[in-house]
């Protein structure tokens, strides 16, 4: 089978989803930048598999020109691959994506807020703050349209009535990063309890993401 490991390691991180709880039962979704058969594409977690049944040969190949409704394969991908291949089609940096329902990241987004700087580790998503894509029904080209716009400059972005999105170099990046933008809405959440938090200034955040460029070359 064609990109085994890269198959296997889509499912290991899959289960991470529910292990870790960032996406319970069939929500979210993961991909992976591949070539297969000389064609430039991308993995991706099939539609409405439970992870913990996934096999390698579930997850399904699309190349960038190729369109859902035009697939045939006994398992369709997951309704949001529109997104997946915008991402990848517009950011050369990203090589993985992970989509998460996770609690807060979808509790904060069902407010359709951007995250201001209350906390420097914003910056680990690019920018000054965190934005949140305006709503679209899932899986249409409205929606990747409205992901894309609020990714300019950031490898993550909070989706409205949602949940989230991070790309990385990797699927361990990726992850991580989903991770680091559920704990920052988790944060978020608990600091409005208790009123506005303190936002850091924008000459602030600048000197942040300057130090932040070598954070994880540590």
């Amino acid at each position: 089978m064609k990109n085994l490991d890269q198959r296997n390691q889509i499912i290991e991180y899959s289960l991470k989803l529910n292990s870790t709880n960032l996406s319970p039962l069939r929500s979210g979704n993961i991909s992976l930048k591949v070539k297969e058969d000389e064609k430039e594409g991308y993995l991706i977690t099939p539609s409405g598999k439970k992870y913990e049944s996934l096999k390698p040969e579930d997850i399904v190949f699309m190349d960038f020109n190729e369109k859902e409704e035009n697939k045939v394969s006994t398992n369709k991908p997951s309704s949001e691959w529109r997104f997946h291949r915008d991402i990848y089609l517009n950011k050369k940096d990203a090589q993985a994506i992970v989509h998460a329902h996770s609690p807060h990241a979808t509790a904060v987004s069902s407010h359709g807020k951007t995250i201001p700087p209350f906390h420097y580790m914003i910056a680990l998503a690019g920018g000054e703050d965190i934005k949140c894509a305006e709503y679209a029904t899932f899986g249409t080209e409205e929606l990747s349209k409205n992901v894309i716009k609020a990714l300019e400059n950031r490898s993550a972005c909070l989706m409205s009535n949602h949940g989230q999105v991070a790309f990385g170099k990797n699927l361990e990046d990726a992850f991580e990063l989903a991770q680091e933008i559920e704990n920052i809405c988790h944060q978020y959440t608990i600091a409005l309890k208790l009123g506005q938090p303190k936002i850091l200034s924008f000459e602030e955040m600048k000197r942040v993401l300057d130090k932040a460029k070598n954070y994880k070359k540590r």
